[in-house]
């Protein structure tokens, strides 16, 4: 079985080949450093080549400073190209309604930060033969805007027409998350929406012979792979050096995300049975009957198994999830911020271990500043880490974090001089569908057990192990809790069910967390960090 290819969330990817290698950008949103590229050599093993910034608007909602916060915000639906010897990757940032261009030789980098002036949904960049450059973009209608030279903004006299419109009174979503190409002379526009036909996510494809249209198209994959209704769409297509297209996209996947999800492509030579639900767009007689056309699988279903290429055999790929002992200066590439860390409250000891020190008050650990953050993994995984909490101030926690908008976690709490073991949850998701958080309430302590010792006066260490265990198959998406020391390990409570929503918009991950709740400035110790699958 390929599908899904990465096991975890990487929304909205987009996909190129340079040589024998690929690379997929996607969707990062608040975790820094963002503008995460994996690369591959056979586009079902992918392994981490580059983050490309450190910060995006450098505010105070991506400082997760006060109130604000960037959940569900920040980097959206990244647009990666290579052209003349040089990468770029475009995106807005959902937050600051900005759209942003990043440049670089190599995609370890440097990049070169630019902003496009203009806000552009979902945009795509596309650079033709001419010389000219151009954006597709926007929801429901679909943009042509034609760029200055330098990309600094839309061209004065440049094309800016809507090239495909959706029936709003037809979709739940319309049509957006555009990937632009030009093949063999005539332009394609790939395009997610959701039908009320199909009550799923949907792939379309629209061809023209000329930039600025008319589009004709269709859509060509409207499959969930049998997984709950979860439809596979909203990617880029590339191809191989022999000749053959793929296409990368996604699938709503319950509480771990959207996972990519690889689908075989081949153009056929007609429309011709090949356009479910009929063709849309403005369509003149005669014109493109004959202009090849993307066939998505098996005509719109996935197979189970099918070829896929190997263009460096034998190579070996760093995983996308680590073990961490913290011992080296910096962080492996797996590890994420959650929001903008504030470098002068965390430090990697020499001994080895990850010291994080408050410096604000939180009312729940979504608000903690400097949280350590893994990906979770499809169908199961766990996590474990050893907690010193001898350096905690009264009413800290610090813990292992099921991190999501009704997010579970277990950790050693200090409270007038004495230690507990607690579990805390959000027990209920947040009302409505909107996007973003504003989750200010405490989490719930559920369970709690006594810690039989208290930190010593000689300044001896008070250290638990603690895990977490999540279960994403077939969308159970519930993680349980446990303590313990050496081998053995004791449950805490019950499962918690994890929920993917808008609120943060992302799959759930494992964190390293500490948060104060009375006193800023205590601190707590993460060592031997496990991944366990």
């Amino acid at each position: 079985m390929i599908n899904p290819i990465t096991k975890t969330d990487y929304p909205d990817p987009d996909v190129i080949r340079v040589g024998d290698t690929f690379y997929m950008g996607s969707t990062t949103m608040y975790f820094f450093p963002g503008g995460e590229i994996l690369r591959s050599h056979d586009l079902v093993h992918w392994e981490i080549a580059a983050h490309i910034f450190d910060a995006i608007d450098d505010t105070p909602a991506e400082h997760l400073t006060g109130a604000e916060n960037a959940y569900g915000k920040g980097m959206w639906a990244a647009s990666l190209r290579y052209h003349d010897g040089r990468f770029y990757v475009l995106f807005v940032s959902h937050g600051q309604q900005d759209t942003h261009l990043y440049i670089a030789d190599a995609v370890e980098g440097p990049w070169e930060h630019r902003r496009i002036k203009g806000y552009f949904h979902d945009a795509s960049l596309l650079f033709d033969d001419d010389g000219r450059v151009f954006l597709t973009s926007g929801n429901m209608q679909i943009h042509l805007t034609e760029l200055r030279e330098d990309l600094s903004g839309p061209k004065p006299g440049g094309i800016d027409t809507v090239i495909v419109k959706d029936n709003p009174e037809d979709v739940f979503l319309g049509y957006e998350g555009s990937h632009f190409y030009k093949i063999d002379g005539r332009y394609y526009v790939t395009l997610i929406h959701w039908p009320k036909s199909t009550s799923r996510r949907t792939e379309a494809v629209f061809v023209s012979d000329r930039v600025e249209g008319p589009y004709v198209g269709c859509d060509v994959c409207f499959d969930d792979m049998g997984y709950h209704g979860q439809g596979v769409a909203q990617g880029g297509i590339v191809d191989t050096p022999d000749g053959r297209w793929y296409s990368v996209m996604f699938r709503d996947s319950g509480a771990i995300g959207r996972v990519p999800v690889l689908v075989p492509v081949h153009f056929t030579d007609s429309f011709e049975g090949k356009c479910h639900g009929g063709l849309t767009g403005e369509v003149i007689p005669g014109a493109l009957s004959k202009t090849p056309f993307p066939v998505y699988g098996d005509d719109g279903i996935i197979p189970n198994d099918f070829e896929t290429p190997d263009l460096r055999p034998g190579y070996q790929y760093a995983p996308l999830f680590t073990s961490d002992d913290f011992t080296s200066a910096s962080l492996k590439p797996q590890w994420q911020w959650n929001h903008i860390p504030d470098n002068a409250l965390w430090r990697v000891l020499p001994e080895g271990g990850l010291s994080v020190t408050t410096g604000t008050i939180s009312k729940n650990p979504t608000e903690a500043r400097n949280t350590l953050t893994q990906r979770t993994a499809y169908p199961k995984c766990a996590a474990e880490v050893t907690v010193d909490a001898s350096g905690l101030k009264d009413g800290d926690i610090a813990g292992l974090i099921a991190l999501q908008g009704k997010y579970g976690m277990i950790g050693i709490a200090m409270e007038n001089g004495t230690y507990s073991i607690v579990r805390l949850v959000r027990e209920r998701a947040t009302e409505g569908f909107g996007i973003g958080s504003n989750d200010h309430n405490p989490g719930v302590i559920t369970d709690r057990i006594p810690f039989e010792e208290a930190v010593p006066a000689d300044g001896g260490k008070a250290l638990i192990r603690l895990r977490i265990d999540a279960d994403f198959t077939d969308m159970k998406d519930e993680v349980a809790f446990s303590y313990g020391e050496g081998d053995g390990f004791t449950k805490l409570g019950g499962t918690h069910r994890l929920e993917f929503r808008l609120d943060h918009f992302t799959g759930a991950r494992f964190g390293l967390c500490v948060f104060a709740t009375k006193e800023a400035g205590g601190t707590a110790v993460f060592r031997d960090f496990r991944y366990v699958f």
